[in-house]
């Protein structure tokens, strides 16, 4: 089992074989994101730091991993930009390198909602800590909303909770208004993976005349890191997005792999579904690409095994 987070930003004492992987957002005003994003892709670079960050107007999110040092000094970077001495982050370890490159984007926004009077710097649900998220979820007077995307909840959710079954987090308001009658007279509370997209989802309920809204404090990383197993309502893994595909409770890394065609996660179960094919389809989308198109992901396949066999990584490889 990785170690134990400690509290405040998320600060872990690893071992030196392991990968620091730190899943981070913050909200705030950059005037010039642009101007940003060079300087701190040369500092991933310079410290051997991988993955996904992406910038815009309203804040910083993403996750990255690398040694213990360097990401370190990536966080104390972004910590040093305006308006985010107080980032903060939920970290976990892995076995291997999970992402395969450094990517700094510049984005309209940082987690895609599609709600221009959305601002969770002016307001935002109570958030309540993961030692208090089971007391609040088992009230009767509570309906719990998972606020993550279709195949991110089928890999797992909180007991109970209800799923929109939205592709695309900018959906939420759309089901929302087609269903906020299923929740009058309750409290809502809400979750997702680290809390980004609760930050919004909880400003948008607000915006819509609900007074009572919750969200869990740090997302479902927090919570299973630091709610023991045998005490917890979370039922099965939560999706990453990372080469690790999922993680458990004590942030273990979680049994799942990625379909390379669609990019839903895949249970050891699937592989042996006869509609897989590796790299080319899965059960789930089968029927979603031409034959023109699993041609081209075989070939992709084939060349990304190639690369493997050299020692190389194939430039189509899935990050």
């Amino acid at each position: 089992m990785p170690p134990r987070l400690l509290c405040g930003t998320g600060r872990a004492a690893t071992s030196a074989r392991m990968i620091t992987v730190a899943a981070l957002y913050h909200f705030t005003r950059f005037e010039d994101p642009d101007a940003l994003r060079g300087p701190l892709a040369a500092l991933c670079a310079r410290h051997g730091v991988r993955g996904s960050l992406l910038l815009a107007r309203e804040g910083v999110n993403g996750t990255i991993a690398g040694p213990r040092a360097g990401v370190d000094a990536v966080l104390a970077h972004l910590r040093a930009l305006p308006g985010c001495a107080g980032l903060e982050w939920k970290e976990s370890t892995a076995t291997e390198m999970p992402f395969g490159r450094m990517k700094v984007r510049l984005k309209r926004e940082i987690v895609t909602m599609g709600q221009p009077d959305v601002d969770p710097r002016a307001a935002t649900g109570h958030h309540v800590d993961p030692a208090d998220w089971n007391a609040l979820i088992s009230a009767p007077d509570v309906a719990v909303i998972d606020t993550r995307n279709a195949y991110e909840v089928a890999i797992g959710t909180f007991r109970g909770a209800i799923d929109p079954g939205t592709e695309r987090f900018r959906d939420f308001p759309a089901w929302w208004q087609a269903n906020r009658h299923r929740f009058h007279n309750k409290r809502i509370a809400m979750f997702c993976t680290g809390g980004i997209r609760c930050e919004k989802s909880t400003n948008y309920l607000l915006g819509q005349g609900v007074e009572d809204v919750y969200h869990l404090r740090g997302g479902i990383l927090k919570y299973l890191e630091q709610v023991p197993e045998e005490q917890s309502l979370w039922d099965g893994a939560c999706f990453v997005f990372d080469g690790r595909v999922s993680v458990e409770h004590g942030l273990r890394e979680g049994p799942h792999s990625l379909c390379h065609a669609c990019r839903r996660p895949l249970a050891p179960a699937d592989l042996e579904h006869p509609d897989h094919e590796p790299g080319v389809q899965c059960h789930n989308c089968v029927a979603e690409f031409t034959d023109a198109q699993r041609a081209g992901f075989r070939e992709r396949h084939r060349q990304m095994a190639l690369a493997r066999a050299r020692g190389t990584r194939h430039l189509g490889a899935v990050d």
